[in-house]
């Protein structure tokens, strides 16, 4: 792929007003809500784009959920952290690149951005409730004792916000109830 064909992809893909030069072998583009960076290696061997996600102080506790994503979820591109930042990075040889290949990938970046911790968190909430699930199969105790124990903590104020009105613990125990039925089965 020629820069001429990236650059060209990408006005394609965001417009011309939206994609800029910053040097020979370099673009940025600045869309409404982020900043998407572009670059060839010295070389032009190599073609790299970046798309900073989150800040490592809000990733922090996410880091494991986010390694995690690259090993199952990411495909073409990969979460990386560098100076303070989680970013979403796609690297490829120039020359077997095509643009279609290009577009999927910067599509895919443009998702995990605006994903943000939102695919991290679940990830780390559903290995929360299957460790749930697992201690009350060990327990010996069934979905619907499990249920129970969980509707009995919200009613003594053990689980929830002091304050919630009954409709909200309602339905964050449907929600309990559907995740418990989603996963009991498969551990």
């Amino acid at each position: 792929m020629t820069p001429e064909e990236i650059a060209a992809t990408l006005t394609e893909l965001f417009g011309t007003s939206a994609v800029g030069a910053s040097a020979p072998g370099s673009w940025q583009v600045d869309a409404s809500t982020f900043r998407l960076l572009v670059l060839l290696s010295e070389d032009n061997t190599w073609l790299r784009v970046l798309l900073p996600i989150v800040p490592i102080q809000q990733a922090q506790p996410f880091l494991e959920q986010f390694l995690e994503a690259n090993f199952d979820d990411t495909q073409e591109v990969r979460y990386a952290l560098y100076e303070g930042v989680i970013w979403g990075v796609f690297q490829h040889n120039v020359e077997t690149l095509v643009s279609a290949d290009l577009s999927n990938a910067i599509n895919r970046l443009v998702s995990l951005y605006q994903a943000g911790l939102d695919n991290v968190f679940n990830r780390l909430i559903e290995s929360r409730i299957r460790q749930i699930i697992k201690a009350a199969k060990q327990q010996g105790q069934s979905l619907q004792a499990t249920m129970q124990t969980l509707e009995r903590f919200y009613a003594e104020g053990l689980m929830g916000e002091i304050n919630q009105i009954p409709e909200a613990r309602e339905e964050v125990l449907a929600t309990w109830r559907r995740q418990l039925e989603r996963l009991w089965n498969e551990g």
